[in-house]
């Protein structure tokens, strides 16, 4: 029995284990927050000195963002498939829009690439979930 593994792994609860998860997510959250709120903060200031203002703003659309993001994925797995699809496509899209109107574009021009992207985070977790189901 020199072959065998020894046996200092501890058994995970399936507590532990949401609860590594969940703070997996809630830090991968924060991260795309800072993301997002940093390229607000930088669309919304123009290419001219950084303010208060947009530095607040970044700092609201980021906290946001993530807050969403964290929630979505927390309700997201209790969703049929084409509920969750539609569920991240529509978080996507409003998230896309919000940016490109947030650089001065048109109210069209901000819907038409919202919807774009929507339509494209549709198409691919359907198919993940389809998949993978």
């Amino acid at each position: 029995m020199a072959h065998a593994a020894p046996a200092f792994h501890t058994r995970r609860t399936r507590r532990s284990r949401a609860a590594s998860g969940a703070a997996r997510w809630a830090g991968l959250a924060l991260a795309m927050g800072v993301v997002y709120g940093l390229w607000a903060g930088l669309i919304r200031r123009d290419g001219g000195p950084l303010t208060a203002g947009s530095a607040l703003f970044g700092v609201v659309a980021g906290l946001v963002f993530a807050a969403l993001m964290y929630a979505l994925h927390r309700v997201a797995p209790s969703l049929p498939r084409e509920l969750r699809s539609m569920s991240w496509a529509v978080f996507a899209g409003v998230s896309f829009g919000f940016l490109v109107s947030a650089g001065g574009a048109s109210v069209v021009r901000s819907t038409v690439l919202g919807l774009l992207a929507a339509a494209s985070v549709f198409a691919m977790t359907f198919y993940r979930y389809y998949t993978t189901e």
